[in-house]
C-alpha cells in the first residue's frame, strides 16, 4: 500500500469526521483499510492519529468549534472500538500494564490506542480511561499490582496533576516502573527527566517497543 493511498484515505477520513459521518468513517477503515490489507498499526497511527492531530490543530486555531472537535473525536473513539475486535495478539507474555490519563485529562484517545498496541504485543492491559482521580489510581495500583504504569498527558496544564500522581504512586509502591507519554511532552520537553520517569515516545509504537525492551519480551 503506497503512501499516497494512505494519505488519500486519511483525508477522506478527516472529511468524514468534520461532516459527522460515522458510517463513512468506518467504511473507509474497513473497506479501504482492513479488507485491502492495510495493517492495523498503520490504520491507528497514520490515519486515525494523524487525522486527530489535524482536528486538534483546527480547534486550536479556531477553524472548528468545540462541538465539531467533540464530534470528530467521538468518531475516532467509535473507530477504535470497531477496530478492537480485529486486533491480532501475540501470545501472552505474563506482564500487566496499567494505562491511565491523569486527573483532569479528558483526552484519552492516545492512551486507548497505546492500550490496544500493548495488547497486540502480548501484554495484559488495564486501561483506566480519562480523568482518573489520583487517590483512585493509587487504590487500583495496589489492587491490580501492575508491572508497569503508563501515564498519558495531552494538555500541558495537566502536568501538575502528573507530578502529583507520580509522587502519590511512588509513596506506596516506590519500585513500580512508570512511563509517560503524550503530546504534552512534545510541547514541554524535559518533564520526564525532572520526574525521573522514562519517556517512551509520543506514539503507541514507541511505548510498546520500550516496554518490550524493559521486560525482555
Amino acid at each position: 500500500m503506497t503512501t499516497d493511498t494512505i494519505d488519500a484515505i486519511r483525508e477522506s477520513y478527516l472529511s468524514a469526521q468534520l461532516a459527522g459521518n460515522r458510517r463513512e468513517a468506518l467504511r473507509l477503515l474497513v473497506d479501504e483499510g482492513i479488507l485491502r490489507g492495510i495493517p492495523l498499526p498503520t490504520l491507528h497511527l497514520d490515519i486515525i492519529q494523524k487525522a486527530q492531530w489535524e482536528i486538534g490543530r483546527k480547534w486550536q486555531e479556531n477553524e472548528i468549534s468545540v462541538a465539531q472537535e467533540h464530534m470528530a473525536t467521538a468518531i475516532s473513539q467509535l473507530a477504535l472500538s470497531h477496530l478492537y475486535r480485529h486486533l491480532q495478539r501475540d501470545p501472552p507474555n505474563g506482564r500487566l500494564v496499567m494505562v491511565t490519563c491523569v486527573e483532569g485529562e479528558q483526552h484519552e484517545l492516545g492512551a486507548r490506542m497505546a492500550s490496544d498496541f500493548l495488547e497486540m504485543a502480548g501484554f495484559d492491559v488495564r486501561f483506566l480511561g480519562a480523568n482518573v482521580p489520583t487517590e483512585h489510581l493509587v487504590r487500583e495500583v495496589l489492587e491490580s499490582k501492575p508491572d508497569l504504569l503508563a501515564f498519558s498527558v495531552t494538555m500541558t496544564y495537566h502536568l501538575p496533576a502528573l507530578r502529583k500522581a507520580v509522587a502519590a504512586v511512588r509513596e506506596v509502591v516506590p519500585t513500580l516502573p512508570m512511563a509517560v507519554g503524550g503530546l504534552a511532552f512534545t510541547w514541554v520537553p524535559g518533564v520526564e527527566a525532572e520526574l525521573g520517569v522514562p519517556f517512551f515516545g509520543k506514539d503507541a509504537r514507541e511505548l510498546v517497543a520500550a516496554a518490550c525492551r524493559m521486560f525482555e519480551v
